[in-house]
Order: C-alpha cells, then structure tokens, then sequence
C-alpha cells in the first residue's frame, strides 16, 4: 500500500503539490471514486487510478532501453555537456531515472536507464557473469594472437587488470578491421584501452547487448522505448 499522491507523482507528469491540487479539483478518481486526500493509500497494482479521465499506467520501477548517440555524457548529470536524460521527455527525467553503467562520450548504442538500483548493481557486478557486447571498428590488422590476448586476460601498461573478454574477428583488412568484443566488466575506457595496447586502437564503438537484451533495432539513434515485462524478466534471469 501506498499513498495515491506519490503513486501518481511517480509517473513524472505531475508533483506531488501538483498532485494534492487535482484531488481537490475532483479530477482524481480512484475505482471511480474521488478520494479524501492525497494521504490515501492504495495497492497501485489492484485499483485503477485516472487522472483527468485517463487511467494512469503504474510502474514500480521504470526501464529504458535508449540508442545511445554519439556527443551525450552516460549521467544524470554533468556541467560539461548534454547528458543521457536530456533524450528523454520532462515525465522520465522527473523519475530519478540513472544510466545503468556508462558508454563513452563518443561511444553509441544500447544504454539501460532505471531507478532500480539492486538489479542495475547486480548487472553490472563483474561475479555475476553479465555479458556486454560490442561492436568495433580498428585501425589496423587484427590477429589470432589479438583474440588470444584478450581471452588470457591483459594487464595494460598503466596498471590495469582486465579479466579475460571475448574478441571475435568479423573482417580483417590491412588498415581496418571489424570485430565483436564481449566484457564481464566496464572499466574506463577499457575496449579502447585494451586495443590501443595491441596496436589496434578504436575507430568506432558500439553496444549491442547486454546479457539475454539486445539493442532494439526500430530504435533509431537517440530513441527509447519502454522494456516489457518479458525483457525486465531476461535481465533479472541474466
């Protein structure tokens, strides 16, 4: 049970102050009853709330799938640039929604926004085996012994420890090649840096899925849509 005036303040539409006014306005009706106060509480998943006619759609968590595009920063916010949420409309930034993990500025593709912070923690914990997986554009001629340096794992020249990642050749030209990179982690700039120590430094990065969720691909660069419930089932699953 919760009260009427957050359940309805959760959809991002409204305030909650926004909220009180319309219950005193009668344009709040829950079960097709107007209510007291604000102070009500309900089951939001067993009665019908609308709000100026229309019957509200409830969510206890929210989640996005978003075609990353190049130029947007991975945070909820940040003074050197445009963010992630500013692709979203005023509703969803109200809903405290945060990237689950980060793409590179220039990196594009399949991002996950939620405010469901145990399982966006859990997808992102290196010792659950979550996989994410890329595409990759190099300068350079990739190898054999390439795939086999990522599968033992590396420690770049910096100091960092990379466990042991999936890099499967898809073409292999004299200046450029294409492959498909997969992690069990996300460290800072870690396929770049990971390539950069082979000789073989990125020109093009993309995310194209995350454990059983694969980038939608009706959605266009910069789009979102909503995940079904099915898809929030395959994450929790992964």
């Amino acid at each position: 049970m919760e009260r009427l005036d957050k359940i309805i303040a959760s959809t991002g539409r409204w305030s909650r102050r926004e909220v009180k006014s319309l219950i005193r306005q009668g344009k709040v009706l829950v079960d097709g009853v107007p209510p007291r106060s604000g102070e009500e509480k309900a089951d939001p998943e067993r009665v019908r709330i609308s709000v100026n006619g229309t019957e509200i759609a409830y969510r206890r968590y929210t989640w996005v799938m978003l075609n990353k595009p190049a130029g947007y920063l991975s945070a909820t916010e940040d003074g050197r640039g445009k963010t992630v949420l500013d692709l979203l409309p005023p509703e969803l930034q109200r809903q405290k929604l945060f990237p689950v993990g980060r793409l590179d500025k220039d990196t594009e593709g399949l991002l996950l926004l939620t405010n469901q912070g145990g399982l966006a923690h859990d997808l992102l914990s290196p010792r659950h085996h979550v996989d994410k997986i890329y595409y990759t554009r190099v300068s350079g001629h990739l190898t054999e012994e390439d795939c086999r340096a990522f599968a033992a794992g590396m420690t770049l020249d910096d100091g960092l420890v990379c466990l042991p990642a999936g890099l499967e050749i898809l073409s292999a030209g004299e200046r450029e090649s294409e492959a498909r990179v997969t992690l069990r982690e996300g460290k800072f700039h870690q396929i770049k840096r990971m390539l950069a120590q082979l000789g073989k430094p990125v020109v093009y990065l993309e995310r194209i899925a995350m454990g059983n969720l694969t980038l939608d691909p009706e959605l266009a660069r910069g789009e979102f849509r909503f995940l079904t419930e099915k898809e929030v089932e395959l994450l929790q699953k992964a």
